[in-house]
């Protein structure tokens, strides 16, 4: 309710009318039929979701703005029962959506149409870790947040880290090579993830789940499929590089007064703390109000135009809070830092301000969210220009991400759906972004509602190459029809 409904499920309409921007035409695949899901409910047994109440979740995305009219949901257990779905519905000619824990916010993780869900959910076993090497195989749909939990009894984490881990899946965040809050200190998943299984849409398994970081054999293969948004094969295990867990982690929350200062506040932190800085996380004061308005929050630092939150990780105590010392005393002696406060006990209080801001705005009524990733220096210059542009058309302009990388989320909120705030803010943003040359998804990936705009951050000649090589590893199209890649001509 009250979003807009860029889906088309109502009866065998073809086309969506509703929403012009996201017009999309069904392709020529396969009804599902009742011997379909018999086929299924004998390979899949007490594991096929049908009915339209029990299948409803499954066809709505996190943020409800987009929805799907899917019949069908299939839980597998195994990558062989993945292989035997997937070569079924490759000889139907039955369109697939691969799905995680359905926390993606481009629309990548839920059925257009009515493509069979293909769910990870049961694939949740860990397979093997390693103390010495640090590499833990896992499948797919292992939570992230369990996983963390499980590496540090051991000693290790996860080298990443998102606000939504507690329901996200390790696969979809390979999938959509998820960023995240540790990618400062850790790198990317195209970095840490050794080794994939993946299914092809054919059905055919692709075993390269080597434990080996160092394996120089021809083409990286599993980097295809790392960002692939489940448009080239579905992901079944993943192989990756976990850090030892931190024994020592320091959490400051600043105040800074202007955006250069948090800038500033920037190089001197990173000059100073060097290789213990984990995370540099910047808010804006608009995030703050609503962190405090909504989830009844409060920071511990007052009536600054701009937050920042630096993570320290070490294994000295001794050393690591000596050098973040050092740093506070001279960000505040310099003029940097008007406010400050280190966490002593519960980290985790000061965390939440960042990690809930995404909670917070969704009381605010309809969020249209970008994940844009610019040079650091125009990073909040976006956001100014913005609220310039939208006036009091738009409820909030806000902006925080992950300044250490060059990630901005730029958040618009308004009481409901309009089309005329959406034609304020877009093609502008991406416009915008492809002048500075950024790119118009630093993390969340294309998925549904940005496969169109594509070309604001890649040339015509690599989206040509991308499209060819879908059309090699899934020639009928029916893996995550519609997402990532704009229509071929």
């Amino acid at each position: 309710p009250g979003v807009p409904r860029a889906r088309g499920c109502a009866g065998s309409r073809e086309v969506v009318p509703t929403c012009e921007r996201y017009a999309v035409r069904r392709l020529p695949f396969a009804r599902l039929a009742d011997g379909d899901v018999a086929f299924f409910e004998r390979l899949l047994p007490g594991r096929v979701v049908t009915g339209e109440e029990e299948v409803k979740p499954f066809n709505v995305d996190w943020l409800k703005s987009v929805r799907g009219c899917s019949q069908l949901v299939l839980k597998p257990q195994t990558t062989a029962e993945v292989s035997q779905v997937l070569r079924y519905c490759h000889e139907r000619n039955l369109a697939v959506n691969p799905q995680g824990g359905n926390t993606g916010l481009v629309g990548g993780s839920v059925p257009v149409f009515d493509e069979i869900i293909l769910s990870t959910a049961l694939m949740n076993q860990i397979i093997s870790f390693e103390k010495v090497s640090g590499i833990l195989v896992c499948q797919a749909g292992c939570v992230l947040e369990r996983l963390n939990e499980y590496l540090e009894e051991q000693g290790f984490i996860m080298p990443l880290d998102l606000g939504a881990k507690g329901s996200c899946h390790i696969g979809g965040n390979v999938a959509t090579n998820a960023g995240g809050l540790r990618l400062l200190r850790y790198g990317s998943l195209r970095g840490t993830v050794l080794g994939l299984e993946v299914v092809l849409a054919d059905g055919s398994a692709l075993d390269c789940l080597t434990s080996l970081r160092k394996d120089n054999t021809g083409y990286d293969l599993k980097q295809l499929f790392i960002g692939s948004e489940g448009t080239l094969g579905v992901i079944t295990a993943v192989s990756i590089l976990c850090p030892q867990k931190p024994k020592a982690v320091n959490v400051a929350f600043l105040g800074c007064q202007s955006f250069a200062k948090v800038l500033e506040t920037f190089t001197t932190c990173r000059a100073m703390l060097g290789e213990v800085l984990s995370a540099y996380e910047f808010m804006d004061e608009k995030c703050m109000e609503l962190v405090e308005r909504y989830l009844k929050l409060s920071s511990p630092v007052a009536d600054s135009p701009f937050y920042v939150l630096i993570e320290t990780s070490g294994s000295n105590l001794t050393h690591d809070e000596e050098k973040l010392n050092n740093f506070l005393e001279q960000a505040m002696a310099s003029g940097l830092v008007t406010d400050g406060t280190v966490a002593t006990d519960d980290k985790k209080v000061l965390w939440s301000l960042r990690e809930r801001i995404t909670e917070a705005l969704t009381h605010e009524g309809y969020v249209y969210k970008y994940d844009i990733s610019l040079p650091v220096g125009k990073l909040y210059d976006l956001v100014t220009d913005m609220r310039a542009r939208l006036g009091h058309s738009a409820k909030n302009v806000v902006g925080y991400g992950h300044l250490g990388d060059g990630n901005l989320h730029l958040n618009i909120t308004a009481e409901s759906y309009s089309h005329s705030l959406l034609d304020a803010i877009e093609p502008f943003v991406y416009e915008w972004t492809a002048r500075c040359s950024g790119s118009i998804s630093a993390e969340h990936g294309l998925g549904f509602k940005k496969r169109q705009f594509i070309g604001y951050s890649k040339p015509r000649e690599a989206v040509v190459l991308m499209q060819q090589l879908k059309a090699m590893l899934d020639p009928k199209g029916i893996l995550n029809p519609y997402k990532t890649l704009p229509s071929a001509p």
